[in-house]
């Protein structure tokens, strides 16, 4: 067969084209396929490639809109750095005010609850309260001690063991520190054993914390020894004026005062602080 010189290319390409499909092991109708998937995925990279070129210009454009503001803050003469070092440094201080805010709700529940139990005393008719931070059970000096003595007389007794038994059965108390304050009115006291007001409120205070750490067995409270100390204030903090006679009264006391423990001190002390 012969071809003209105008149908030999068109006729080449066909034949080729021919060829190639058979060679491979496609139809026609499956390389048609192939060639329409190659368009399709021609087509979806030019779409990637003008969203990427799209995404690479709005990037280019916010940066030189975040530049000019950056510039107009600076001609107004706001540091854009220092202006988020301090917004940084805010939100630490709320997140550390949080914390401590927390620790001291923690530190109030506990004492709450101390309280609580502190007040069972106030039904053998004594006084429970917080004064100068401190939470103490407050007992009048006369119905423990006689005029100038230190020997505690036996109703006394009775309400010190009184107290000792609500404090060793509780679990949380009875592991509590404790300081035993001796207190006196403002008269002088004249001569005997003890010379002054302090030789006889620290005394007394010693009366009270052998009763109270003296074994049971040996008629005392059983309270542990290691946990309460002893203290005489004489007249130095008084809670009444001295000028009457019922205000001296209720300057004469002993006060069984409620430790803080380490926990408790540094977390007051750091809330104090604010360190």
């Amino acid at each position: 067969m012969k071809f003209s010189s105008l149908q030999r290319p068109t006729s080449l390409i066909l034949f080729l084209s021919l060829g190639l499909t058979a060679a491979c092991g496609y139809s026609q109708e499956e390389w048609d396929q192939k060639l329409r998937e190659n368009e399709s995925l021609q087509q979806q990279l030019k779409v990637e490639k003008d969203a990427h070129k799209k995404s690479q210009a709005d990037y280019q454009e916010a940066t030189q809109e975040i530049d000019a503001l950056k510039k107009q803050l600076a001609d107004s003469g706001v540091n854009v750095n220092s202006l988020t070092q301090s917004v940084a440094e805010k939100q630490k201080a709320l997140e550390e005010y949080a914390r401590r805010t927390e620790q001291l709700d923690q530190i109030r529940k506990r004492f709450e609850l101390l309280q609580a139990k502190l007040q069972k005393l106030t039904q053998l008719g004594l006084k429970v309260e917080v004064r100068n931070n401190r939470m103490l059970i407050q007992l009048p000096g006369d119905v423990l001690f006689d005029s100038g003595q230190d020997k505690l007389k036996a109703e006394g007794q009775k309400i010190l063991l009184q107290i000792a038994d609500v404090v060793g059965k509780d679990s949380d108390l009875s592991k509590r520190l404790f300081q035993v304050a001796g207190h006196t009115d403002a008269n002088p006291l004249a001569g005997g054993p003890f010379k002054d007001n302090w030789g006889l409120s620290a005394m007394r205070a010693r009366s009270v914390l052998l009763l109270l750490t003296t074994p049971v067995d040996k008629k005392g409270g059983g309270l542990n020894p290691a946990n309460w100390s002893a203290a005489g204030y004489a007249d130095t903090d008084p809670v009444a004026p001295n000028d009457t006679e019922e205000g001296r009264k209720k300057n004469r006391r002993v006060e069984l005062v409620l430790q803080p423990n380490v926990e408790e001190m540094l977390n007051l002390k750091s809330l104090a602080t604010g360190k």
